[in-house]
């Protein structure tokens, strides 16, 4: 019986944190930024730049415009 208890508070307070901590249970997906994944993007395919991304780089070039612009494509971009 004691278990049970414990196993009932467990779970409220399970419940009251998850209330509590605005957590809405969205998966989001480690590579996206907030709102990246929502929506009609359901091929999960992130937007090229790095506004796109959940964590901005120290630096960004041209290069890495190119390179991020053209994957998942099979062909490296034309900057080389």
């Amino acid at each position: 019986m004691g278990l049970l208890r414990l196993a009932t508070l467990g779970a409220i307070g399970y419940g009251i944190w998850r209330a509590m901590s605005g957590n809405t249970g969205k998966l989001q997906h480690a590579g996206f930024a907030p709102g990246e994944t929502d929506g009609a993007n359901f091929a999960k395919v992130r937007n090229a730049g790095p506004k796109a991304m959940r964590s901005d780089p120290e630096t960004w070039s041209k290069r890495d415009q190119a390179l991020d612009e053209s994957f998942p494509a099979s062909d490296p971009p034309g900057t080389y």
